[in-house]
């Protein structure tokens, strides 16, 4: 049976009163995907399911399947973005599909989207220890921003200078969930979940000398915390860290509604 018909025989059944349109909605929220060529399955109901919808993961894809994705979720999709696209990527993405946005530091672009489009309550605020961090914290606030949160950013606020975030702590204090960006040792998650009434979601990055090991002794580091609230994502995963705080915010707008 294919989808479609799928679709047919379900509202039928609501249009003959032998389902309630309350359960085919569920059902519906595992139906649809769609294949593009041979390589990927795009599904069309994530958004449906889990409140954000599939975004593209660029690396190891050629920039000819990145673009047939993209135009396949033109229309169907809230977000049409993927991330870590490198700028000569971008170039070639640019000539085929229309109305493309680059972030070059986020290495992230997206279809159509203004990063002011704030849709949902709440503060998503991002903290990095280092300069270095920046391109994951960028990560993450534009993937927040392109979700419709509002995000405010500090930049190069870590421990080897504390008197750095000391000075703006109105951003912990104001925040609703805290991302918090980190290489080297990882200790500023530690700190700033010491200071907030908050969820604290640290980032590992992978900035360090060669005992960091590419990140797993700031992961290793913020795992350990001694601070209660903190929750940890992969090295390097300003997108994952995005996402999880949407989540938190969205179910505080559905307990609160």
């Amino acid at each position: 049976m294919t989808q479609p018909e799928a679709i047919k025989i379900l509202l039928e059944a609501v249009a003959a009163g032998n389902i309630s349109p309350i359960h085919a909605l569920e059902k519906l929220k595992h139906i649809t995907f769609e294949s593009v060529e041979d390589f990927a399955k795009i599904d069309h109901h994530r958004q449906l399911r889990t409140g954000f919808p599939e975004v593209i993961w660029g690396s190891g894809k050629t920039p000819v399947q990145i673009a047939q994705i993209m135009k396949a979720m033109i229309d169907k999709s809230s977000v049409v973005m993927a991330t870590r696209i490198e700028p000569e990527v971008y170039a070639q993405l640019q000539q085929e599909v229309d109305n493309l946005t680059y972030y070059p530091l986020a290495r992230i672009c997206a279809v159509a989207q203004t990063k002011s489009n704030i849709q949902h309550s709440g503060i998503i605020s991002i903290l990095t220890a280092g300069t270095a961090d920046l391109p994951i914290a960028e990560e993450a606030a534009v993937t927040a921003e392109l979700c419709g949160f509002q995000v405010k950013r500090l930049w190069d606020v870590g421990v080897a200078g504390i008197h750095r975030l000391l000075s703006h702590k109105e951003i912990i204090y104001e925040a609703d969930v805290l991302i918090v960006v980190a290489g080297m040792e990882g200790a500023l998650p530690s700190v700033v979940a010491g200071m907030a009434d908050c969820p604290v979601i640290g980032v590992p990055t992978s900035v360090g000398y060669g005992t960091s090991f590419a990140g797993v002794a700031p992961l290793l580091t913020m795992l350990n915390s001694c601070a209660a609230g903190i929750g940890v994502v992969n090295i390097d995963n300003g997108f994952g860290a995005a996402i999880l705080a949407g989540q938190i915010l969205r179910t505080a707008e559905k307990i609160k509604n």
